[in-house]
């Protein structure tokens, strides 16, 4: 299934968009994606950017986010700032902010918005540790081997509740 490039994008600036305009670290940004594809795709049977995850030893991670973070930086949608936060042995911190104040969403239906919406507030205020951590609990990460697409079909043994969060 090919990535939808416009719901990528927009996905991306919505989530940013309802996060106070910033999203702080890629493992973060990666999480939060994950668990919109797949939350999707458990409630719908399709998820919203169409990516392919593999699972990495800091869990899924979309095999398409740089290629495209690096494509909204350049078409000015996207600003992206590196922070030294725990010393020089480590690497940056990048943060993610929404260039515009109401990014155009024309290509999310409403109910992918809905979803987007319910992923910024139960994992939102989490950190891309807490978000990795929980990650490595899924049934899709969990029953695949490191460095192996995760298959969207495993999530239907997630059992996730979908009720207001």
């Amino acid at each position: 299934m090919p990535i939808n490039k416009e719901k990528y994008q927009e996905a991306i600036l919505y989530l940013c968009q309802q996060l106070d305009g910033e999203i702080k670290g890629k493992k973060k940004l990666a999480k939060l994606l994950y668990f919109a594809d797949f939350d999707y795709y458990e409630k719908n049977g399709q998820p919203i950017t169409g990516d392919i995850y593999y699972a990495l030893p800091m869990g899924p991670f979309p095999t398409s986010l740089e290629k495209v973070i690096h494509s909204m930086e350049k078409n000015g949608e996207l600003k992206i700032e590196s922070v030294e936060e725990f010393g020089a042995e480590y690497a940056p911190t990048e943060i993610y902010h929404c260039v515009a104040r109401h990014p155009s969403v024309s290509h999310l239906s409403s109910e992918e918005k809905l979803m987007l919406d319910r992923i910024a507030k139960k994992y939102g205020g989490l950190t891309g540790k807490q978000l990795e951590e929980l990650s490595h609990q899924e049934a899709p990460y969990v029953a695949t081997d490191i460095q192996k697409k995760i298959p969207y079909e495993l999530a239907y043994y997630r059992g996730t509740e979908f009720v207001e969060v």
